[in-house]
């Protein structure tokens, strides 16, 4: 059997699950995921509603006929060797995650993966869905600058942050030609002169060098103080999906007993959103 890569909606398989439980160990060197819950919240359940998609002469057999989130898998010789999820909006394809099995590392699958999502939203934008053009690798930097300047071109890969000092980051520079955009003025410049500025300064400014800074331009922001009547008041779950349904707990008992950076997280979310917001919400702090 021929490779084949194939659509479908976004769903729980012991297959897939298995896969992502081995990338996360055998790749990333992270602990063996055991429980499909976290993989079920991460990778499967969506916020996206499904709303048809227009195509003017109709819809090509291999292209979604919704909007939504979608799981790609792909297999060889029946195989599921990488899946990827991706969510498909009108006017982007956004690669969430890409996994494969690690006997087939060297052949960069994530690459292939890109360059199959990349083919997606020229195919899409071919077949009558104009407004298709972007295809985003994760968070995304959405001024309104960037799609006025990019108008004229047809398919734009964007690959979002960029962190020089995040080594799971670097391969996004693999593609080329690369750029990045200035901080300042929003104008693009090549990735190859900006990996200077950005191996010697904190801050880099690539359309003027000379603003460039060696340290932060200002001190980090204090942990800001919730009084414990607003801690006891905010709840967060602990345990989901039991009979009678999600159980809580107040905030206040979780933060003595976290590190400074995890507190300092909570409680900056807790102060963003106001007190009275916080208290009305519940807060997921299994990733912290």
């Amino acid at each position: 059997m021929p490779a084949q890569v194939t659509f479908e909606p976004p769903s729980y398989t012991e297959e897939k699950f298995a896969l992502y439980s081995r990338y996360q160990q055998e790749i990333h060197h992270e602990a063996w995921e055991r429980q499909p819950s976290g993989f079920k919240r991460f990778l499967v359940h969506s916020p996206l509603a499904r709303e048809a998609i227009e195509y003017p002469s109709g819809r090509p057999d291999h292209l979604p006929a919704e909007y939504g989130t979608y799981h790609q898998l792909y297999r060889l010789d029946g195989k599921l060797v990488a899946f990827g999820v991706i969510d498909v909006l009108p006017r982007c394809v956004l690669s969430v995650y890409f996994m494969w099995e690690k006997e087939w590392e060297k052949f960069s699958l994530g690459k292939l993966s890109v360059l199959r999502e990349a083919a997606l939203v020229r195919e899409m934008h071919e077949a009558g869905v104009m407004g298709m053009k972007y295809l985003y690798m994760g968070e995304y930097f959405a001024h309104p600058l960037f799609r006025e300047r990019t108008k004229s071109i047809l398919a734009i890969l964007v690959t979002g942050f960029y962190v020089h000092s995040c080594r799971k980051m670097l391969y996004k520079g693999d593609y080329a030609p690369s750029y990045l955009v200035d901080p300042e003025d929003y104008s693009w410049a090549p990735l190859e002169t900006c990996r200077p500025l950005l191996d010697k300064y904190h801050y880099a400014c690539f359309s003027h060098p000379e603003r460039s800074l060696d340290t932060p331009a200002t001190s980090p922001d204090p942990t800001p103080e919730i009084p414990l009547e607003v801690l006891q008041n905010v709840r967060h779950v602990i345990q989901t999906a039991t009979e009678r349904g999600e159980v809580v707990a107040p905030v206040a008992d979780w933060v003595v007993w976290q590190p400074q950076h995890a507190r300092g997280t909570v409680l900056s979310m807790i102060d963003a959103l106001g007190e009275k917001v916080a208290q009305e919400v519940l807060f997921d702090l299994s990733s912290l």
